[in-house]
């Protein structure tokens, strides 16, 4: 369990240095990526059904920091 919130704070720490544009694009690409990833699962040729999960909690982080940086402005 600690490995997995030593990840997460990565990534956190890692979203906390980008601008919003940044942080839009990687976004867009992220919602690019559930929409492949849910069409592959539609048609049966996703493997690993547990990125999808990993995928949507990495768009809410990222929504997470716009909505913070959006509030300190």
């Amino acid at each position: 369990m600690a490995k997995a919130k030593a990840k997460t704070e990565n990534k956190a720490e890692d979203l906390k240095g980008k601008s919003s544009d940044e942080l839009n694009a990687m976004l867009l690409d992220l919602r690019k990526k559930q929409m492949d990833m849910r069409f592959q699962q539609a048609g049966g040729q996703l493997t690993n059904t547990a990125e999808i999960r990993k995928v949507r909690r990495t768009i809410a982080r990222v929504k997470t920091f716009l909505s913070q940086q959006e509030a300190a402005k």
